[in-house]
């Protein structure tokens, strides 16, 4: 049965990381009517979902919860894995490197999901695709609702046309004590993974998305280099429509993870990435800049480049497209 948070407030005072650790809304009706028509869709996600009006951040949120330091289902005695912590607005949204999500009301979609690629059959290799699988899904959640095609750029990256529409975030929750956040550090993706939780690995994950949805002015530092579903349509899209679809579509590719389908994966995002092969791209290493040509990924997701004769294995960091 899907559980929606109360109306009543517990508390009405915001937890350390300013997450609204007492306060509990209702679903918005729209929203529990597109999540109830697709249940069966949803799987690991059709249970625990939760909307706030206003965070700071939804990765945070989540970890908050996950932790348990934060407790608006009203107890969780059990893992967090499938909690779904929606907002319609994000006053410190951010992407990868502490990059700024710029998330106004009622205007995207800022979502953030906890999973747990560890229990995959191949635990190290899911852990590394995730944010590659994501990538696929909400390319094809996109497409399904818009019929516009999707482009992926390594690592987390949405465009349509030649501009951003979307970003994914994965962090690990490497303290799984209750504590404010949890300690949350990004995902290395193709590189080591934490070295918290068993075997090496995170023992999970907070997969935060962000989404373009409706035509704003975006700040003049990404105006140019933005866009949004309803600019490249030109015609409104149902948020909680899309939102389900992509929770939906994330389900179906967490279930390729788990059940080590990572070829599957690997060869829907390689169609999806036509400037993962022949572009100019730069990157800072602790020798200098570096610059070469992208080749591919590799089947751990990590960025090929050639330079010169021989080629860099990107597993991270900043890389700036040329």
């Amino acid at each position: 049965m899907l559980r929606r948070p109360s109306t009543s407030a517990l508390r009405s005072n915001r937890s350390d990381d300013g997450s609204p650790e007492g306060l509990r809304y209702e679903l918005p009706e729209p929203l529990a009517s597109a999540l109830a028509r697709s249940r069966d869709r949803l799987g690991v996600f059709a249970s625990d979902v939760l909307f706030f009006p206003t965070v700071e951040s939804t990765n945070d949120v989540a970890a908050s919860v996950a932790s348990g330091s934060a407790n608006p289902l009203g107890g969780r005695s059990r893992e967090p894995e499938g909690l779904v912590v929606i907002a319609d607005q994000q006053t410190a949204g951010r992407g990868r490197r502490g990059h700024t999500w710029f998330s106004p009301p009622g205007s995207g979609l800022y979502v953030s999901v906890v999973l747990m690629p560890a229990r995959s059959s191949d635990p190290r290799r899911a852990t590394m695709l995730l944010t590659i699988a994501a990538g696929v899904a909400l390319a094809e959640a996109i497409e399904a609702q818009t019929g516009l095609s999707v482009d992926l750029k390594w690592p987390n990256d949405l465009y349509i046309r030649n501009k951003k529409v979307g970003g994914i975030l994965a962090e690990a929750r490497t303290d799984r004590r209750r504590s404010a956040r949890g300690s949350l550090e990004p995902l290395r993706g193709a590189n080591a993974p934490s070295d918290s939780g068993g075997g090496g690995l995170p023992a999970d994950i907070i997969l935060g998305y962000g989404i373009n949805v409706r035509e704003i002015a975006y700040p003049p530092e990404i105006s140019d280099r933005s866009t949004s579903l309803e600019s490249e349509l030109g015609r409104a899209v149902d948020r909680y429509e899309l939102l389900v679809e992509t929770l939906a579509s994330l389900s179906t590719r967490f279930e390729d993870l788990l059940a080590g389908r990572f070829d599957v994966i690997l060869d829907d995002w390689r169609r999806r990435a036509p400037a993962a092969r022949g572009a100019r791209v730069a990157w800072m290493t602790t020798d200098g800049p570096q610059s070469g040509v992208t080749a591919g990924i590799d089947d751990d997701g990590a960025l090929l480049v050639h330079v010169g004769e021989r080629v860099e294995r990107i597993v991270g960091g900043e890389v700036t497209w040329l």
